[in-house]
């Protein structure tokens, strides 16, 4: 069964979504503020989690930083503040998402289910790519430079996969934006730029792999 961390300060909340979880056979843990968020998952695996950001002793965007230091695990967060700065410095963290409350629970769970969905491994045969020194293996969420593993962010790791897999197809930022982060965007494109120069730089000598087209997106190029 999937296992679903919820947390927020209100219980009301965690007990709408718990309902809603629960009604679509996901077990289902709560936590009250960050702090123990990330004690939980200190101690136990999750496939997803329902973060809120205002919470008193650690807010959410600080319980995802720590978590994402240990664990790859995809985050939705939850908020009653819908300023652009705040969702694109969630996005930069590497969370999947983001909701303004109040929320529609049925939504809430369509977009556990795309999350979900995305995040499923394709088959391994098809998915260990290799240009030049430049390894990438899917299945295990693993890139490699030269033999020697590199370490990236949960989004970057989305980010590199899904260009690779579409290599030499022009991909507008709309397209990355809807496809990788699964909402819709209102807003500036800085946090495509953004996860695309620090992808850049995690991949040294094969950064030109990643190519800007002008006025367009990026091609993943392999010539």
């Amino acid at each position: 069964m999937t296992k679903l961390l919820v947390v927020d300060d209100e219980q009301k909340i965690r007990g709408v979504i718990r309902e809603y979880a629960e009604f679509n056979e996901f077990t289902v843990t709560e936590a009250g503020d960050g702090m123990e968020a990330v004690a939980l998952c200190r101690e136990n695996d999750f496939d997803i989690i329902i973060m809120d950001v205002m919470m008193p002793k650690l807010d959410g965007f600080s319980a995802v930083k720590e978590i994402k230091k240990t664990k790859d695990v995809p985050v939705i967060m939850l908020s009653a503040r819908g300023e652009e700065y705040d969702k694109l410095f969630g996005f930069e963290l590497g969370i999947d998402d983001y909701m303004v409350k109040p929320f529609s629970p049925k939504e809430l769970m369509a977009r556990i289910g795309a999350i979900l969905t995305r995040r499923q491994p394709a088959d391994e045969t098809s998915s260990k790519m290799v240009f030049d020194g430049l390894e990438i293996d899917i299945p295990a969420r693993e890139v490699k430079m030269d033999g020697e593993p590199i370490e990236l962010t949960p989004k970057e790791y989305d980010l590199l996969f899904y260009l690779a897999e579409r290599k030499n197809m022009a991909l507008s930022r709309d397209q990355l934006l809807k496809d990788i982060w699964g909402y819709d965007y209102f807003g500036d494109d800085r946090t495509i730029d953004t996860h695309i120069k620090n992808l850049r730089n995690n991949l040294g000598e094969y950064r030109d792999k990643i190519v800007t087209l002008r006025g367009v997106g990026y091609k993943f190029e392999d010539k």
